[in-house]
């Protein structure tokens, strides 16, 4: 049961970045004009700037920060520390060339320019609204119970403090985390929204405070919206997209995110409307459909998206399914 939903959880994540990557940062109406409707994994368009460098089925930044995530804890005993992440995250970008390409978000690059230059990145991390933090946490809430809110605070804190560390970022990231865990632990749909909304305060404190929007009452928006449109899809995206926003700011990302998997609540309906979204269709997609893929489990998934997704990208998701509910067995019996 808890392997398939932390199966279900990383191949949500990683499914829903890969279909968003065509169309990510491009408008609304763009996505529409040139892809119709998006029904399945494309190549990214060469008129992409950010796309352009990824192919079918391959998953971009934000799957492989959060297997990154991973390694730093794997490596560490699972003792998270920011020097290993921020060295593990320079390796990574060098190894693709995301310095000079356009895959690293723009908080993120800054950061870890600093670092490689031997400079101090506080002063980008303490300014960081954009959702590198939240777009890579997903897995870390496959680690805890949705009662472990101190535990998982402080891991969140450790990990995203590399290139992220205001209020917005940090908070932002616990509401995806959160979200993560109580579906793992199968509450329902509203329950899990409550517990996103209640984790954002606890963590937020911890960073440095920002004049950004309310991520709370935006997803309250945003739920709204998915109770009234329920019925009607492109309303609803509609509505996200106009009224909380589909950017890389985390104040509209991450509520996007969240309402749309209450909305959509299976990962592959959940998928399918991120990527046609518009806007950072694929950070959207794959923080939404981490979230349905945990609460509905791999079984839920396309069997044909998972073998794309196997074959597309040269790591081993199952490999860090076995390495975290090894861990979450050994913590157990601890």
């Amino acid at each position: 049961m808890i392997k398939d939903k932390i199966a279900g959880t990383l191949y949500g994540m990683a499914i829903g970045d890969a279909l968003g990557m065509p169309s990510e940062l491009w408008n609304r109406t763009r996505v529409k004009d040139f892809f119709g409707r998006i029904e399945t994994f494309l190549d990214g368009p060469q008129e992409n700037g950010a796309a352009k460098y990824f192919r079918l089925g391959q998953f971009t930044d934000d799957t492989s920060q959060a297997l990154i995530l991973l390694d730093s804890l794997f490596e560490n005993d699972f003792i998270p520390d920011q020097h290993i992440v921020a060295n593990k995250l320079i390796d990574w970008a060098y190894s693709i060339d995301a310095f000079s390409k356009n895959i690293l978000g723009p908080s993120s690059k800054a950061a870890l320019t600093a670092i490689k230059n031997k400079q101090d990145p506080e002063p980008f991390t303490s300014t960081a609204l954009t959702n590198g933090a939240a777009m890579r946490i997903a897995p870390i809430g496959c680690l805890f119970s949705p009662q472990e809110k101190e535990e998982m605070k402080h891991l969140i804190v450790k990990l995203s403090k590399a290139t992220h560390s205001t209020d917005v970022a940090l908070g932002g990231a616990a509401m995806i985390a959160t979200a993560v865990s109580a579906a793992i632990a199968d509450y329902g749909w509203n329950e899990i929204m409550a517990e996103a909304i209640s984790i954002y305060s606890l963590v937020a404190k911890e960073g440095a405070e920002t004049f950004s929007a309310s991520l709370i009452e935006r997803l309250k928006l945003g739920i709204k919206l998915a109770d009234q449109y329920k019925e009607d899809e492109e309303e609803f995206t509609q509505k996200i997209y106009d009224l909380v926003g589909a950017g890389t700011m985390t104040s509209e990302s991450v509520p996007a995110a969240l309402a749309i998997a209450y909305f959509a609540k299976d990962p592959v309906r959940c998928a399918l409307l991120c990527a046609n979204l518009g806007g950072d269709t694929d950070t959207i997609g794959a923080m939404a459909t981490a979230i349905c893929g945990a609460k509905n489990g791999f079984k839920s998934l396309d069997p044909s998206w998972v073998r794309v997704i196997d074959k597309n990208n040269e790591v081993s998701l199952q490999t860090y399914v076995k390495r975290i509910v090894e861990y979450i067995t050994k913590k157990g019996k601890g």
